[in-house]
């Protein structure tokens, strides 16, 4: 326990020096949120972006890094298996997803008079899932996509189009329906659900049951398809 303590805090610190990182996953969203005039409608959609630039951004190209550089395979010969590291990495790029949120709630609440969440518990519940999600859609770009470049490039091509379409950053009634129906079936789309609905107290349970559905999938795809080296 004391190694993985360790390592996440290590790797959350790595994920916090790096000025890309904190920009897009803290100040960014404040910035839109201003833009937006402190709309509270968009807040929901705002933390489902945060973490997918964690999850599907950042995360790829970080595990590849890792696995180039040969820090897993050296892992593999020593009491600390680089399973804990991955697990680390996890854990670093949703604790800093919570700090950029909170961050952003706590903007919307103070700055903007935004009414805030009726069910700071559920709340937890939906961006946990929503969080851990597209980190699993991370590892499986990163077991796919083995060296760093790639990896990076992939996840942000993946990322991207999906906070637009899923409507993280721009509502999905504002698309046109041809952009709605492939939000439709984008594995963001439920995360930003879950955390509309978390906003005022309401659960959402067919969308949680899908997010439930693809960490476990992304999981399976990922531990099948990785490579240490």
């Amino acid at each position: 326990m004391k190694a993985f303590t360790a390592l996440t805090t290590i790797e959350l610190r790595l994920l916090l020096r790096d000025p890309a990182s904190v920009f897009f996953m803290m100040a960014f969203p404040l910035m839109l949120l201003v833009l937006k005039r402190g709309d509270s409608g968009a807040v929901p959609g705002y933390i489902a972006m945060i973490a997918a630039i964690g999850g599907m951004g950042a995360l790829p190209g970080i595990v590849a890094a890792y696995r180039e550089r040969k820090v897993l395979k050296r892992l593999a010969t020593t009491p600390i298996s680089p399973v804990l590291l991955l697990g680390a990495q996890l854990v670093a790029q949703v604790v800093a997803a919570l700090v950029g949120s909170t961050l952003l709630v706590a903007a919307a609440i103070v700055l903007f008079g935004a009414q805030p969440p009726t069910n700071v518990l559920v709340l937890a519940v939906a961006f946990l899932l929503c969080s851990v999600t597209v980190c699993a859609l991370g590892f499986v770009i990163a077991a796919v996509v083995r060296n760093t470049r790639g990896a990076s490039l992939i996840g942000m091509l993946v990322m991207f189009p999906m906070v637009f379409l899923a409507g993280a950053a721009v509502p999905r009634k504002a698309l046109p329906d041809s952009l709605r129906a492939i939000g439709d079936y984008l594995p963001l789309t439920p995360g930003v659900d879950v955390l509309n609905a978390a906003w005022t107290g309401a659960l959402a349970p067919f969308p949680m049951v899908i997010l439930a559905g693809i960490i476990v999938a992304g999981t399976a795809v990922a531990a099948a398809l990785f490579r240490w080296e």
